[in-house]
């Protein structure tokens, strides 16, 4: 696919990865790029450096991904990309005693934001896309949807749960011309990342939202389901099928490092 000419949206697109695909749609020439986030005014002004428009947006609230779906098409035309790329950092804490957590509040929260809004994406584009011929989505997970994150559990089980449904989103309508990517890097310099202590998700280096975002549109290009800006991710998949166990074994010798670092 080339975003030349084409109508974007971009969930998340006020900051880090979001904003940084923003800018690479507008360069890469696409007639119009949405950007959808609740932070309003980081919105406005990314919208105003890719001559694009803005819509404050929770994607946790299905009524707000309907409103940008509805108020794009009829301002600007056919959306032709939607980029569900919002994301929340889901309760990180490597000296939990309890995978189950304490409480539902950032299950619910990780499973709206990180599941849900895929879905409801999907519930209102995919109709339209099917009359038109077509359509693309690019769902911005992690590598954690394909791995693991140490120290959030709830962070792992929602990404996991967006692999699951993306690629039954790619099943279902390969015979309706609907295309699907997924977005799984690991560590990306952003707000969220800084929001956390560091961790194994940093071990093959952090990567600038700009080259992730140059990677996005060689996979696009492509038209590959899996786009992995850390290539070494690959590796460590097939590591974790040929053998579950040791996998197992080498992610808690992982944890019970980090809980003895972030214990001292």
């Amino acid at each position: 696919m080339q975003v030349t000419g084409k109508v974007v949206v971009v969930t998340g697109g006020a900051n880090g990865i979001g904003k940084a695909l923003c800018e690479a749609f507008h360069e890469a020439g696409a007639a119009k790029v949405v950007v959808a986030d609740m932070d309003a005014a980081n919105a406005r002004a990314v919208a105003a450096m890719v001559d694009g428009a803005a819509f404050k947006c929770d994607v946790a609230q299905e009524k707000d991904i309907a409103h940008v779906i509805e108020e794009t098409e009829r301002q600007f035309g056919p959306i032709e990309l939607f980029c569900s790329n919002a994301g929340i950092g889901g309760g990180f804490d490597p000296m939990s005693e309890n995978a189950g957590g304490a409480s539902d509040e950032p299950w619910q929260r990780s499973w709206a934001i990180h599941v849900m809004a895929h879905v409801y994406a999907a519930r209102h584009l995919i109709p339209r896309m099917k009359a038109r011929g077509g359509g693309y989505f690019l769902n911005t997970i992690s590598a954690a949807g394909l791995l693991s994150q140490v120290g959030s559990p709830a962070y792992s089980t929602t990404k996991h749960a967006a692999v699951g449904f993306a690629e039954n989103l790619a099943i279902s309508h390969k015979a309706h011309n609907i295309k699907v990517s997924i977005l799984c890097p690991q560590g990306v310099d952003t707000n969220m990342l800084r929001s956390i202590p560091k961790g194994p998700q940093s071990g093959d280096g952090d990567l600038t939202p700009e080259q992730v975002a140059k990677d996005v549109l060689a996979g696009l290009e492509q038209e590959t389901f899996l786009i992995l800006p850390h290539p070494q991710v690959l590796g460590y998949m097939r590591k974790k099928t040929e053998n579950y166990d040791r996998w197992i074994g080498g992610m808690a010798k992982i944890q019970a490092k980090m809980r003895e670092e972030f214990g001292k």
